[in-house]
Order: C-alpha cells, then structure tokens, then sequence
C-alpha cells in the first residue's frame, strides 16, 4: 500500500479529531483554519487511507463504579512465535485486560487490567495460569491514581521526526 503523505493541514485535521472527536464540518474548518468542503474532502482522504480507526468517548469510569486497576508486567518461558500468539490470542479475548504491549528487554509485556476487585482480578491470574500459556514470571502493581493519560501530540510528534529527517 503506498504510504499517504501528510502535509501541515492534515496533521491540523488529526490533531483536531483526536483532541475533539467527531465535529461538524463547519466546527472541523474552523479549528484548522480552511474552508469546510476541501476540509471535509481531506477529512474523508484521511479516513479512507486508515488513519482514523474510530471516535471513542472517555468515561469518568470512577464516577460509574468502584474498581481496581493492576498493572502487569509478565514474561514468558519460551520465545517462540507459537507462545506469543497463543498468550496474544488470549489477552485478546479477556475484556479486563485493557492494554497490552508487547516490549523488548527484561519483560514481554506490560498489562493494564481494570477489575470490578481484586479478587476478580485474582481470578483473571489464576485463569491465565491455568491457561497455560507457558507464563514465566509475573508482577502485579496496584493503580493507585493516575498521574496522566494522554494522547501523543501528533504535530509534535511528527515535526521532529521531520527534523531528524532534514537534521
């Protein structure tokens, strides 16, 4: 697939869906500072080539109910493709697990879990284990607040990258 090029504008219309969401067209323009047809045009380009995989609210989940979030750093014994897949295949299908990266170094992957308590969440180990996905180690670590959650800032992101580029 031929990669997209992105200019100024594009990143504009990005930085703006990812900060507000869907917007209206005439909204959508204003922000990023042309008029709303060729915007909504680049808007559509920009879905179209996948950069914008979907609208997503962010809920005060502490404000809907108790809950426990641990934090899983987690290796396996083997290192091979078949175990990866087997334990990606699984994380896949369990809703409390909310974020998994995979990482290099020291651990495999780091977890975010989110469970009504923690003895739901003892539960999810213990399914996992019996599983046998061929898990190693295991440390858990109680979320106790969250400092910051945010998103990348894409303008930013990319304008170094160009500078490394050029640099």
């Amino acid at each position: 697939m031929k990669k997209l090029s992105l200019d100024a504008t594009d990143i504009r219309i990005l930085s703006a869906v990812q900060e507000h969401g869907q917007l209206s067209k005439t909204r959508l323009s204003e922000i990023v500072n042309i008029s709303a047809t060729p915007c909504w045009a680049r808007l559509d380009r920009l879905k179209a080539a996948g950069f914008i995989r979907g609208y997503h609210a962010e809920i005060a989940l502490n404000r809907v109910c108790d809950f426990t979030q641990v934090m899983v750093t987690l290796s396996l014994t083997h290192h091979r493709k078949a175990d990866f897949d087997r334990f990606e295949s699984w994380v896949s299908g369990r809703d409390e697990i909310t974020e998994c990266v995979a990482t290099g170094g020291g651990m495999d992957y780091v977890m975010k879990t989110v469970c009504p308590t923690l003895s739901d969440f003892q539960a999810l180990m213990q399914d996992m284990l019996e599983a046998e996905l061929s898990v190693d180690r295991y440390m858990t670590y109680i979320a106790t607040r969250v400092v910051k959650a945010a998103r990348p800032n894409i303008a930013k992101l990319v304008g170094s990258m160009a500078r490394d580029r050029t640099g």
